[in-house]
């Protein structure tokens, strides 16, 4: 498998082709960003880490059945995934009201909630990734019902995958993000990368914060909080 031209970087990977048409070499950074990319610093190692820890969640969803886009790490900032069509669209997942949700509904931080909250938030920078509902969704033509209903499914049953997973680790999923791809079949996979970069993750005990508030809200620590998450998973630093 060979390397070739970038197409696309991001805030925290880039993306290049590679001789398989249908295969993607995805390369991690240890750029952090928080606030819509308003704050903007480097965490030592993230990209190591959040590309590990990212192997691990999704080999581990593969294996209950939820397919997705990776195929395998090639070292330890790099991975190979399918090649899928990014839908305009993130799905989050809140277990545990925090962040975004506790400033809207006037909910105490750590306040758990009655039942899993799915929403929609538009994939689009300048905009600032909107909140959107299912009306919003129809009118901009991201996504048909089905396609919405899947991914909705798909987050759901994620979820209930890795609050089992982390319930054995003593880590608690507050809440995360996630992102979906066409492939080239049509199906929709489960994509982008599932790390402490993109979800809350917090200590049963303490309720230390193991992931990228500790960037957001100045807590110190941060890369030490992302190690502590990939030694709870059973991550190693060996591919």
């Amino acid at each position: 498998m060979e390397k070739q031209e970038q197409l696309y970087e991001g805030k925290a990977k880039k993306v290049f082709r590679t001789s398989d048409p249908e295969v993607y070499w995805v390369s991690y950074k240890d750029d952090a960003t928080a606030f819509n990319g308003e704050k903007k610093g480097t965490i030592v190692g993230k990209g190591e880490l959040n590309n590990r820890i990212s192997a691990i969640f999704f080999s581990l969803l593969k294996e209950r059945g939820v397919d997705n886009h990776f195929v395998k790490l090639l070292s330890a900032t790099e991975q190979l995934v399918r090649r899928v069509e990014i839908i305009p669209l993130e799905v989050v997942i809140r277990n545990i009201a925090a962040g975004s949700l506790a400033k809207r509904l006037g909910l105490e931080e750590g306040t758990v909630l009655p039942q899993p909250v799915v929403e929609f938030y538009y994939k689009d920078d300048a905009l600032g990734d909107p909140l959107i509902n299912d009306s919003h969704i129809q009118v901009l033509g991201i996504a048909d019902d089905s396609t919405v209903q899947t991914m909705e499914r798909i987050g759901l049953r994620v979820n209930e995958i890795l609050q089992a997973f982390l319930r054995e680790r003593k880590v608690i999923l507050v809440d995360f993000k996630l992102e979906f791809g066409r492939a080239a079949d049509g199906s929709v996979l489960l994509a982008d990368e599932i790390s402490p970069d993109t979800c809350r993750f917090w200590d049963e005990e303490t309720r230390e914060k193991l992931d990228k508030d500790r960037f957001r809200r100045d807590l110190g620590d941060v890369e030490q909080a992302y190690q502590e998450m990939l030694r709870r998973i059973g991550g190693d630093f060996d591919v």
